[in-house]
């Protein structure tokens, strides 16, 4: 007969009361003990939080209509129903980065609207981005800081969303809570997961996923072009998977991405 440690009960029982999930497309199991209506809740309160403290394109900035174009045609592909989906551009051509928060709260700034130079491309980066949020990664984030560090106890806590130690952690786990506009990096695990998931999704609204090389490619380019300490890039290379990596990948995954292109085209 296994014993459980007194100390280690509480942990236990989260896990037992909280089962694994599957990541939608690539079927990975996980580890969730947050709700999908409370990880939604949490992104809405974020998003609202970025966009207060940022300057936003006004709807009838070209930028913003292709940006909700795109994201209209990956949204019609996600099958998330229960996602209230919005898209806005952030005007800082300095931060070359996007992000997606659960619930479909979608954020691209001007400055990796510079380097994906195509609509296609553009579709690459949202819908890295959208796989994220798809995949529930920060959700899995809270769920691995919460039982790591805080406690079975605090674990609860936070699931009721009575604990502000772990309301810290939420906002810490999105990357929203530190500074606005510069997101905490997600595992390259969940980063790799993402290039997959946000390839298929494209491919099934109609981009075609070649694209996502290119995009790739005109990034390796651009951080090569501006090396220093300047480099609004440096970060972002500091905690990705090199841009060569990524390009392996997507080539090994694009036969299975192009049937769903074709697929798409044909419908």
């Amino acid at each position: 007969m296994i014993r459980i440690q007194p100390y280690l009960l509480p942990v236990t029982y989260c896990l037992l009361l909280f089962s694994c999930g599957s990541v939608p497309i690539s079927g990975r199991r996980q580890l969730l003990i947050i709700s999908p209506k409370e990880e939604m809740a949490l992104g809405d309160k974020e998003y609202k939080k970025v966009l207060e403290q940022s300057k936003i394109l006004p709807e009838s900035d070209p930028r913003t209509k292709l940006v909700r174009r795109v994201g209209q045609d990956l949204a019609a592909v996600a099958e998330k129903p229960d996602f209230k989906w919005e898209f806005n551009v952030i005007d800082d051509d300095k931060t070359i980065n996007a992000f997606c928060l659960p619930g479909g709260k979608v954020a691209v700034y001007t400055g990796i609207m510079a380097v994906a130079k195509t609509n296609d491309q553009l579709a690459t980066v949202m819908g890295h981005e959208i796989g994220h949020a798809l995949a529930r990664h920060g959700g899995e984030r809270i769920s691995q800081g919460l039982l790591t560090q805080l406690g079975g106890s605090v674990v609860m806590a936070a699931v009721g969303g009575k604990d502000p130690k772990a309301q810290k952690a939420v906002a810490q786990a999105y990357g929203t809570g530190a500074q606005v506009g510069v997101l905490l990096p997600f595992s390259r695990k969940h980063e790799e997961e993402a290039d997959y998931i946000g390839l298929i999704l494209m491919a099934k609204a109609g981009h075609e996923p070649k694209a996502a090389k290119e995009f790739w490619e005109n990034m390796d380019k651009t951080s090569s072009e501006k090396k220093g300490k300047d480099d609004p890039l440096a970060k972002f290379l500091s905690t990705h998977p090199s841009h060569g990596k990524r390009i392996e990948n997507i080539a090994k995954w694009l036969p299975e991405a192009d049937g769903y292109y074709q697929k798409s085209r044909k419908n």
